[in-house]
């Protein structure tokens, strides 16, 4: 049987711990073979994003193309895409290609508070980027930028957004709650028919770097095992939580950098063999 095909479409983080290898990391993890096209370099760490420097769009386009001329990809995951005519140029060929299901992570600020997203990409992702996808999954923040409002102050207005942004986009949204307060860290999940909170326990570290990365990869690894889109998300979103509390219940004990630290990618696999 051939290998399971996941494709991340972002960029690089020198220290690990978000973009391209987190994606790979987690991809390897839950069982997914990892491709991955590279829409930008960053001087980043653990302590913020100091510069981005952006791959020219006609040349991530030929990275897409000649990589699905060659290789069946099951699942794709987009992270960070730095400007308009990067998104407009991944919008084009996911449209065109269709390489399994996609699951757009519309980044736009990093755990450290930089901007990783310009004012007229934020446009492309909502209006060309969106559209495209089978299921997108904002933060609290992003959720609000795209609606064009406030962000949400609790679990009752975040499922309100989750359903106005299926809405206006017609595709299923995870709305990420881990910038609300609570014990619990309750994400909005919003497809056709039904909307579902997903609860796990709030962890108390602050090593939460790469952590929405690592969600949209989990949920594409997961996907790329199936065949095609899921009849319901759930199921799907469920299993890439879990994977993600175990990354970040591993994370204090990495010890990796002196900022905002990374999750624990291989933590799971720890447990089993313990």
């Amino acid at each position: 049987m051939s290998a399971r095909v996941a494709l991340t479409v972002a960029g690089s983080d020198p220290s690990g711990g978000a973009g391209i290898q987190a994606d790979l990391k987690t991809f390897a993890a839950l069982g997914a073979y990892g491709t991955a096209v590279l829409t930008a370099l960053t001087a980043q760490s653990t302590r913020g994003v100091s510069g981005v420097h952006v791959v020219p769009a006609d040349f991530v386009r030929r990275q897409l193309e000649v990589l699905l001329d060659d290789v069946a990809v099951h699942a794709t995951k987009t992270g960070m895409l730095a400007d308009a005519a990067v998104t407009r140029a991944v919008a084009d060929v996911l449209r065109e290609r269709r390489p399994g299901p996609v699951v757009v992570d519309p980044v736009m600020v990093a755990t450290s508070g930089d901007r990783l997203l310009d004012a007229s990409a934020v446009v492309a992702v909502r209006d060309e980027l969106v559209p495209v996808a089978d299921l997108v999954t904002p933060n609290v923040p992003e959720a609000a930028v795209l609606l064009g409002g406030a962000p949400a102050r609790g679990v009752d207005e975040a499922a309100g957004q989750a359903e106005e942004l299926l809405r206006r986009s017609g595709t299923a949204v995870l709305l990420k709650g881990g910038h609300l307060d609570g014990d619990a860290s309750v994400d909005v999940l919003a497809e056709p028919g039904a909307t579902h909170l997903v609860r796990r326990p709030r962890l108390a570290t602050a090593n939460t770097h790469g952590t929405g990365c690592t969600l949209a990869a989990a949920i594409a690894a997961v996907a790329a095992r199936g065949a095609g889109a899921p009849a319901s998300w759930l199921p799907v979103v469920e299993e890439a939580r879990d994977y993600l509390q175990g990354a970040l219940a591993g994370a204090d004990a990495l010890g990796v950098g002196s900022g905002n630290g990374p999750l624990d990618h291989s933590s799971a696999r720890h447990r089993e063999g313990s």
